[in-house]
């Protein structure tokens, strides 16, 4: 199979629509309690919104016409109180179909994605990740990236 990456377009926003919706209801079967229901998201929030802002990317992958994965991104300068401040991108979502996973897809994005970041003098890249998404942190950790903060968490 040969799979093309592209910046999103428009165009695709109905795949990507649908695409960010299985990737919430993922989420959300995963970890009900923590997250809101794939509908509710949807209805708050939408990828267009990305496609609209000079400071945030989109690339998909394509088989054919079809959107079989998507990431998103963002840029921005990191300021802390306690830390100096650094130019950084973000992940913001990764997500391929589950007939395509496996192929190196989620990778070729993320290279994609990383390469742009490089090309805007990003130097640092940052991505959350649920604990209970144990592939995820697998993949990352395999692109390189190392603890940062943990974030822990008590429930009363």
């Amino acid at each position: 199979m040969v799979f093309t990456i592209r910046p999103a377009k428009v165009t695709d926003l109905e795949q990507l629509n649908e695409l960010m919706y299985q990737l919430h209801h993922e989420h959300h079967l995963q970890d009900p309690v923590s997250f809101k229901t794939a509908l509710e998201i949807e209805q708050e929030k939408s990828i267009a919104r990305y496609l609209d802002n000079p400071e945030c990317l989109v690339f998909v992958t394509l088989l054919e016409e079809q959107v079989i994965g998507f990431i998103t991104g963002h840029f921005c300068e990191l300021i802390s109180t306690v830390s100096k401040p650094v130019q950084m991108g973000s992940v913001d979502e990764l997500y391929v179909l589950p007939d395509f996973r496996s192929q190196k897809v989620a990778q070729s994005l993320y290279q994609v994605l990383e390469q742009r970041f490089e090309e805007y003098g990003v130097q640092q890249v940052f991505v959350e990740v649920w604990n209970f998404n144990q592939s995820a942190c697998q993949f990352y950790s395999k692109t390189g990236f190392a603890h940062h903060i943990h974030w822990l968490r008590k429930v009363l």
